[in-house]
C-alpha cells in the first residue's frame, strides 16, 4: 500500500463533488433575470466557500504527509464536513447519493488510466476545472495553484513502479463498489452488474506501440524475425503526452466535468455490491484502528472552518432528489450498512427548491461565526463536532 495515495484520492473525489454540486445548484432555474443573477451569485458563494476550505493551507499540509489510507467511513466523514463548509446543507440521504456518485466516477477514471502515472493528469484535470469555478477569486485561486505545486513536488519524481503502487492502492480502496450510474450505462462504459467495460480501441499509452507485432531477437540482441498477429481492437498511437505543467494540454480527458451537459443522473446498487457489504463491515463496525482514525480526522479537519449561517434561517438545504417525499422514502429504505437500494440524482427544475432559493435572494452575504477552540478532551468525536 502506498503512503502517497491520500492526496490524490481526496482531491479527485473533491473535484467530482464540486462538479455535482455545481450542476445541481444551477439546475434551480428560477424565472426572472434578477432571480437568475441571485442563483448565479449563490452558486459562486457556495463553491467558493467549499473550495477555500478544501484547499486550506494547514489542511493541505496534513493531507500531504505520508500516511496510509483510512477506512471509507473515515474519509466519508471528511467529505460530509467539506460539503457543509458553506451555507448549503445536505441531509443524510442526499449526502449518501453524492458520495456514491463521486466514488464511482473516480473509480472509472482510475481503471481507464492508460498509464499509472496518468492518474496525476486526471488530478490536474480536476484542478483545472476547479480553477474555472473560482477565476474571479484570486486568493482562492492562489490556494489551488499552491496545491498544484505541492502535487508536482510530491509526485514529479516518482518512478513508474511507485505510480503503479498508488494505482493499486486506489483500486483496492474501490474494491466491491459496483454502483450503476445512468451516464455510464447510456454511454455503454458500464455493464448492468455495475462493472466497468475496458475499451479495446483508442490511443495506446504514451511511449508504447500499437499491438500486433512480435519481434524476436537472438542471443546477441539482434532482431531476427517479425511476426504479426490480429489483436482484435482498434488502437492508434497516442498523439502526444499530456502536459504536467501548471497550464497546458492534458490530452487525457478523464477527470473532466461529465455533468457539463444537463442530463439526469441515476445510480443503482448492484446485487454483487450488496452482497459484498459483509466484507466491508470495517466501515461501520468498531475496529482496533478506530482511535487512530479519529485522531487522523481531528488533525485533518483542524484546518476546516465550517461556516455557520447567521440569523434565524439555517442557510438553505440542497435536495439531490426530485421531491422531499422521495428523499424521505430513500432514507427509510436505506439499509443500516453502507449499501443503498436505489439512488437518484435528478438535475431538473424543482419547484420546492426554487421557493427556498427565492426566500434567500436577499440573504446571500454570510458572516463567519468565530470557531470555538476544540479542547483536547478524551472524546475525539466530540472534539471533531466542535471543528
Amino acid at each position: 500500500m502506498s503512503v502517497r495515495t491520500l492526496p490524490l484520492l481526496f482531491l479527485n473525489l473533491g473535484g467530482e463533488m464540486l462538479y455535482i454540486l455545481d450542476q445541481r445548484l444551477r439546475a434551480q432555474n428560477i424565472p426572472g433575470d434578477k432571480a437568475r443573477k441571485a442563483v448565479f451569485s449563490l452558486v459562486s458563494t457556495v463553491l467558493n466557500d467549499i473550495i477555500s476550505t478544501m484547499f486550506n493551507q494547514k489542511f493541505m499540509e496534513e493531507l500531504f504527509k505520508p500516511q496510509e489510507l483510512y477506512s471509507k467511513k473515515a474519509l466519508r466523514t471528511v467529505y460530509d464536513r467539506l460539503a457543509h463548509a458553506s451555507i448549503m446543507r445536505l441531509n443524510q440521504a442526499s449526502m449518501d447519493k453524492l458520495y456514491d456518485l463521486m466514488t464511482m466516477a473516480f473509480k472509472h477514471q482510475v481503471l481507464l488510466c492508460p498509464r499509472p502515472k496518468d492518474v496525476l493528469l486526471v488530478t490536474f484535470n480536476h484542478l483545472d476545472a476547479i480553477k474555472g469555478f473560482i477565476q474571479d477569486s484570486p486568493t482562492i485561486l492562489h490556494q489551488v495553484e499552491e496545491t498544484f505545486r505541492q502535487l508536482t513536488e510530491t509526485y514529479g519524481g516518482l518512478s513508474a513502479g511507485e505510480f503503479q503502487l498508488i494505482r493499486q492502492t486506489l483500486l483496492t480502496f474501490f474494491q466491491d463498489l459496483h454502483i450503476r450510474v445512468s451516464i455510464f450505462l447510456k454511454d455503454k462504459v458500464q455493464n448492468s452488474n455495475g462493472r466497468f467495460v475496458l475499451p479495446v480501441s483508442g490511443p495506446v499509452p504514451w511511449g508504447t506501440e500499437v499491438p500486433g507485432l512480435i519481434r524476436m531477437f537472438n542471443n546477441k540482441g539482434k532482431e531476427v524475425k517479425k511476426v504479426q498477429f490480429k489483436h482484435g481492437g482498434k488502437y492508434v498511437t497516442a498523439p502526444k503526452e499530456g502536459s504536467f505543467e501548471l497550464y497546458g494540454d492534458r490530452v487525457l480527458k478523464l477527470g473532466s466535468n461529465m455533468y457539463s451537459m444537463n442530463r439526469p443522473v441515476e445510480t443503482h446498487m448492484s446485487k454483487a455490491s450488496k452482497n459484498s457489504t459483509s466484507r466491508t463491515q470495517e466501515s461501520i463496525a468498531p475496529n482496533p484502528l478506530a482511535k487512530e482514525e479519529l485522531n487522523f480526522l481531528a488533525r485533518l479537519m483542524g484546518g476546516m472552518e465550517i461556516k455557520k449561517p447567521s440569523g434565524p434561517e439555517p442557510g438553505f438545504r440542497l435536495n439531490l432528489f426530485t421531491t422531499d417525499e422521495e428523499e424521505e422514502q430513500a432514507a427509510l429504505t436505506r439499509p443500516e450498512e453502507l449499501a443503498y437500494e436505489v439512488i437518484n440524482i435528478q438535475a431538473t427544475q424543482d419547484q420546492q427548491r426554487n421557493e427556498e432559493l427565492a426566500r434567500i435572494l436577499g440573504e446571500l452575504e454570510v458572516t463567519d461565526q468565530p470557531r470555538q477552540s476544540a479542547s483536547k478532551g478524551e472524546d475525539l468525536l466530540a472534539m471533531m463536532d466542535e471543528l
